[in-house]
Parts: structure tokens; C-alpha cells; sequence
């Protein structure tokens, strides 16, 4: 049933450039109307909608993990392997709702969940390892999308991986220098669109090619009902458990998802991450029906070099499919690619300029702060470069990058709601579990290191907490404070100086503690 890849590089290029300069002709068009200074270019006025806000979550949601990853579980597990993929995705984004609505009440003007680690420690340690984590994480989500693009091109295409890197990273870098958040949210409401549609015509079109979905199933039962089984415990261990905890800390403990919760109208934060869950679950459930495809026709691991996440393009692209439905798949995952890239350059454009430059050049003019904030882009999209051309496996680094997050996850929950805790128990909560969590999970297994960085992560801040003598924290501090107005903070920059807090105050939003 499969055949000989017989398509040429050339489309390959056409494909990632063509794609890159509709996006560019979207983001010159959002610089022109839309972004004026750092501000703008940040936090997008918090002025983005409803339409916008829903799109651009599930575009940075559904990222190379969500489209390639979703067939690979499904090929290796069956149908458990797709139930523990799909179901904890959109649940992780909809568990966002609670924790955007108590810190867009508390600071209503807020930048970056750092910020708020700032005013609710006043603790530089607590704030540089809050800091540090939610950059490494930005770096290992455009790490990750980079590399999904070079697997999809180089089996699909043919095109060596150096090139596609410097395709991709140009592509993006430019197209997401222009906008900001302005771009990143209104090309993400259109990469979900060419996102969604194609994965269900591509779907369709493998179904048709195997034989249909009585064949198919008919086929699975034969090598192992087991395949067609949701709870297969094997799959939950081996995986299931520590992806669902992953993706929860993933959005949590993301800056690229806090960022929306402050630039989104506050009318709209709540439905904007339950529809953004709801609506993105049909992305994996039909990208998983092609590993299932692909698993039903026999092939072998061996036969595309081993690397699960590749079988999806690998199958889509020998299946004797027309021309016309690979390109298809090509456009849907780096749609994919493309959108989280822009979205963690957006999200790290404002911790740059709220975290790092402002606090450390306070003098700094709005023409260099704006400057410095998309410097930042292209400084990032080389590292990253760099990362992915020593050749590191696909789905450890997703999984590593899931362990790192969820050392953040139950500290900064218990910094949101819990006012006892402290700013040591948060600050050794995530460095304990990490500095022992991690050893583990590299001697034993991902479930076991993951379950490590849980506990330690959860019983360390509230243990230390317990035993500290420090009063509660009063969140009404925050909601009483007197928030600095986002033109006052950036009119600061404008005239070369800082804006001094008021008496009392907690200082917010990129200052010194």
C-alpha cells in the first residue's frame, strides 16, 4: 500500500516561503495600524477580542507536540495512546480560567506572571528563578517547533535540516519582529483556521486510502484488540501521567498563555480559555486517526529511522496521496510550527522589557527600549538554532521541558491562592525539586522523575511555609495598591526616567523590589 516518495524539494520551498510571506504581508499591515511603541507591541493595548483571543490560544496550543506527537502515541498505543494525548490538552488550557481571573482582579494592569511573583515576594531570588524558568521554558517551546518543522520537511520534502532551519527562523523572525502580540494574535486566528480545515481533509483523505475506518479498525483487532482499547494502563504509565501534568504546568506555568491573560478584554478571559480548550480538540483527534492509519498498514518503526513522531508525515507522504492533500498536511503543521514560534517570541518580548531591561536600565529611552525588546527576538531564534542543529530527540525534549515546568506549576498555584506561603518555600520548592527531580527522571524513568518534581515541588514550599513565622500575605494589597497607569510606565521611558513608585506601594511592572 505504500509507495515511493517521488515529490520534489521545490514544493518544499514553496511551501515554507509562501507561507512565511502571507504572514508577513499580515504583519506589516498590524505594524502600520496597530503598533506604535513597546506598549503596543507587548500587550497589545489589552484590546484584544474574543475572535482573536480564542484563535490565538489554540494556535500557540496546537504546536508540533499537539499535530505530530498526537499520530505518534496513537501509532505506538492505539486508541489509549490517543485518549491520554488528547483529553488532559484541552483540560490544560481550560484549567487556565481560575488563576486568570484571581490575578486579572488582583492586578488588573499586569505585564508577566513574574511581575506578579515580584510584588506578591519582593524577593530577588524567588523573582531571577521565576524569571529564568519561564525564559528556558519559551526557549525550549521554539526549540521544539523548530524541530518539528526540520522532521516534517526533511521526510516529507527531502530538504536538509541546516536549510530549513534558516528558512524557518528567518521566516518567523521577521514576520514576528514587526507585530508583537498585535501580529502573534491575529496571523495565530488565521494559522488556526488553516490549521483545523486542512486536518480534517487530510484525515478523510488517509481514511479513503486505507480503506475506510471499518477496514482499519477491522485491521487493528487483528494484530491487537488491545489497540482498541481507551484504558490500557501501560499507556498511562509510560506516558500519560507525566504528559498530563506536563501540559498543565505548560499552560500554567507559561508565560506565552499569561501574556493573553493581560492583553485579552477582561470581559473575555474567561470564555476565551474555556472555547480555546473546547475547540481544540478536534486538531489531535483527527491528526491521531493518521497514526492509527499508519499503525493498520504495517508500517515499521525501522523504516522511517526510528523517530515515532515522524510517521504521520512519513505515511501522508507514501501513501500514494495527490500532491495537493500533502501539501496540505505540510501547511498544517507548520501553521503549527510557525504560530507557537510567534507566540513565545511574543511572550518573550515582554518579559525582556518588564523583567530584564527596564528593571536594569530604567533611564532607558522608549526608541531603545522598543529597539532592545525586538533584539531579543532575533538573539533567541539563534540560540535556538544553535540547540537544534546538535541534533537532540523530539520527544525527550518535550518531555524535559514538561519535568522543568511542572517544578514551577504547584509553587506558583500555591502563590496565586495560598497566602501563607512564602517567598523561601517558593524559591526552594522549584529549586529542590528540580535539583533532585531531575537526576531522577534521568536514572529511572520520565513517570518516576516526574512524579518526584511533583511531590517535592508540592510538600517543600508548604512545609517551609508552615514553619515560618511570616504573616499571611494580604492579596487585598495588590487590588488596593495604586496600579501604575501602562502610559505612565511607558511615558517614563519616553522622557528618560523612571516613574517612582508612591509611598506605600508595591512596586509593579519591570521596577527594581
Amino acid at each position: 500500500m505504500l509507495q515511493a516518495n517521488s515529490i520534489q524539494p521545490y514544493v518544499g520551498y514553496i511551501v515554507m516561503v509562501g507561507l512565511g510571506l502571507f504572514m508577513l504581508v499580515i504583519a506589516l499591515a498590524v505594524r502600520s495600524s496597530l503598533v506604535r511603541n513597546t506598549h503596543d507591541y507587548i500587550i497589545a493595548d489589552r484590546r484584544i477580542g474574543l475572535g482573536f483571543g480564542v484563535g490565538s490560544v489554540i494556535a500557540v496550543w496546537t504546536w508540533a507536540m499537539a499535530v505530530m506527537m498526537s499520530s505518534g502515541q496513537a501509532y505506538t498505543w492505539g486508541l489509549s495512546g490517543l485518549f491520554w494525548f488528547t483529553v488532559p490538552n484541552g483540560i490544560a488550557v481550560m484549567a487556565m480560567v481560575p488563576f486568570a481571573l484571581k490575578l486579572r482582579k488582583v492586578i488588573p494592569n499586569g505585564y508577566t506572571i513574574t511581575d506578579f511573583i515580584r510584588s506578591r515576594f519582593q524577593n530577588r531570588p524567588a523573582l531571577v528563578i521565576a524569571v529564568i524558568g519561564m525564559i528556558f521554558g519559551i526557549f525550549l517551546e521554539i526549540i521544539i517547533n523548530l524541530k518539528g518543522a526540520v522532521l516534517l520537511m526533511e521526510t516529507i520534502f527531502g530538504i536538509k535540516e541546516i536549510v530549513i532551519l534558516a528558512v524557518v527562523i528567518l521566516i518567523v523572525t521577521v514576520y514576528s519582529y514587526f507585530g508583537g502580540i498585535w501580529t502573534s494574535a491575529i496571523t495565530a486566528t488565521v494559522n488556526t483556521l488553516l490549521i483545523t480545515v486542512p486536518a480534517a481533509v487530510v484525515t478523510l483523505f488517509v481514511l479513503y486510502k486505507v480503506g475506510g475506518p471499518d477496514v482499519l479498525f477491522e485491521s487493528l483487532n487483528k494484530q491487537d484488540p488491545q489497540l482498541l482499547s481507551i484504558f490500557r494502563p501501560e499507556a498511562a504509565a509510560s506516558f500519560g501521567i507525566t504528559l498530563a501534568l506536563g501540559l498543565l504546568a505548560s499552560t500554567v506555568a507559561d508565560q506565552t498563555f499569561w501574556q493573553k491573560v493581560w492583553a485579552i478584554k477582561p470581559q473575555h478571559v474567561k470564555r476565551t480559555f474555556i472555547w480555546g480548550g473546547a475547540w481544540f480538540y478536534p486538531i489531535p483527534i483527527a491528526l491521531g486517526l493518521i497514526g492509527l492509519a499508519a499503525l493498520g498498514t504495517g508500517l515499521k518503526l525501522d523504516d522511517i529511522g526510528g523517530d515515532v513522531t515522524a510517521v504521520g508525515p512519513y505515511l501522508v507522504s507514501h501513501l500514494g496521496l495527490p500532491l495537493i492533500i500533502v501539501v496540505l498536511y505540510a501547511l498544517l503543521v507548520l501553521n503549527a510550527c510557525y504560530s507557537t514560534i510567534d507566540g513565545a517570541f511574543s511572550a518573550l518580548t515582554s518579559l525582556v522589557a518588564v523583567d530584564i531591561v527596564k528593571p536594569l536600565w530604567p533611564k532607558l529611552s522608549e526608541r531603545r527600549l522598543f529597539a532592545a525588546t525586538k533584539l531579543s527576538i532575533v538573539v533567541c531564534a539563534l540560540v535556538a538554532a544553535a540547540i537544534v542543529m546538535s541534533g537532540v530527540n523530539f520527544v525527550s525534549l518535550v518531555l524535559t521541558t514538561y519535568a522543568i515546568k511542572t517544578s514551577l506549576l504547584i509553587p506558583l498555584i500555591l502563590a496565586i491562592f495560598w497566602p501563607r506561603l512564602t517567598s523561601r518555600g517558593f524559591l526552594w520548592g522549584i529549586v529542590l525539586s528540580i535539583a533532585i527531580g531531575l537526576p531522577v527522571r534521568i536514572a529511572y524513568d520520565e513517570l518516576v522523575g516526574t512524579l518526584v518534581i511533583f511531590g517535592i515541588s508540592a510538600v517543600v514550599p508548604v512545609i517551609w511555609s508552615l514553619l515560618s513565622k511570616e504573616a499571611p500575605f494580604d492579596y487585598a494589597v495588590l487590588k488596593h495598591t495604586k496600579q501604575l497607569d501602562d502610559a505612565e510606565f511607558f511615558a517614563g521611558s519616553a522622557k528618560g526616567g523612571p516613574v517612582e513608585p508612591s509611598v506605600g506601594s508595591i512596586p509593579q511592572l519591570g521596577r527594581e523590589v
